[in-house]
């Protein structure tokens, strides 16, 4: 279904998007997560953390209390917001 909706051409300048999930795909939630286990996310990169390694088991946890997703998505946030980048000439050059 969603290859139907990205044309087989390059069509510059057009915005074909895909959700990241097909069941609220305005929202933040964990739908994300809920996919994964039935084989329906979006990228292969995305559904490779459900593949029967010890994530697994995350990923369940975040399908199932979207209380839990919520608090720890939070708690990351707050981390990546500590992490100062290198800029200007400290940082990587073309």
């Amino acid at each position: 279904m969603r290859q139907r909706r990205c044309p087989a051409t390059n069509n510059v300048g057009k915005d074909n998007l895909a959700p990241l999930d097909l069941v609220t795909p305005g929202s933040f939630d964990n739908y994300y997560f809920k996919n994964l286990p039935q084989k329906k996310g979006l990228l292969h990169s995305d559904q490779i953390l459900y593949n029967g390694a010890p994530i697994d088991d995350l990923v369940l946890k975040y399908s199932k209390d979207s209380i839990v997703f919520y608090a720890d998505f939070a708690t990351a946030m707050v981390k990546m917001g500590d992490i100062s980048p290198l800029t200007a000439s400290a940082g990587e050059s073309d």
